[in-house]
């Protein structure tokens, strides 16, 4: 049964459920959802996801929104590759950092994708506001020196092995030459972008988030 993936491919969050589909090799067929005409509006998607927007996962009859849900549950399918681990202790340490991602890491990014990336993808409006981009430069700084300390010493996010956390965390990256990060003090961040933009799955998936011509 294959599975379907509702998505914006230059989305940071349809890249990240995309790219750890193609690392686990589970067969899954993409559903491109144009945001740049109100895709993620039409009545189709609605009824999948009441919030209207992706990515949204449909596995037979079994429907899932919110990325990182979506993640847990790709990584349940393949549980020997221990992406998201029965260990208890190991897993809330997983989470701990998905939630992290949604509440700081993820918001703190936004602000620049959406300035140099959204607006001119999506909206056609081709000049960032720089005081919005001013204003977002402290929170960023913030959480980057957070997630920078976490790293240090470590592989990946939670330790030296990959983990979902990671698919999560990462896929903001994707964006950080596009959207000018400011991570030039973040030795560690670098170091482990450089080490999953390494990895075939997210080569693959890199490959993929070229757009058609707007409908």
């Amino acid at each position: 049964m294959t599975i379907e993936l509702h998505v914006f491919p230059p989305s940071p969050r349809s890249f990240k459920v995309m790219a750890l589909a193609n690392h686990l090799g589970l067969a899954h067929e993409i559903k491109f959802v144009d945001l740049r005409n109100g895709g993620q509006k039409a009545p189709y998607l609605e009824a999948l996801n009441p919030n209207m927007k992706i990515p949204v996962l449909k596995h037979g009859d079994f429907v899932l929104w919110e990325s990182n849900a979506i993640l847990q549950y790709l990584a349940s399918l393949k549980p020997e590759a221990q992406l998201f681990p029965d260990d208890p202790c190991a897993r809330a340490d997983i989470t701990r950092w998905q939630f992290w991602d949604l509440a700081h890491w993820e918001p703190a990014c936004v602000v620049f994708i959406y300035e140099y990336m959204a607006k001119p993808t999506v909206l056609g409006i081709n000049q960032p506001d720089l005081a919005a981009i001013e204003n977002g430069m402290g929170p960023f700084h913030r959480v980057a020196g957070i997630l920078n300390n976490q790293l240090k010493g470590k592989e990946f996010v939670t330790g030296n092995r990959l983990t979902v956390a990671d698919f999560s965390l990462g896929a903001e990256m994707t964006a950080a030459k596009g959207a000018h990060f400011p991570l030039e003090p973040y030795e560690e961040i670098k170091r482990w972008y450089a080490t999953l933009s390494s990895f075939p799955c997210w080569q693959e998936t890199l490959a993929g988030i070229r757009l058609p011509a707007a409908a």
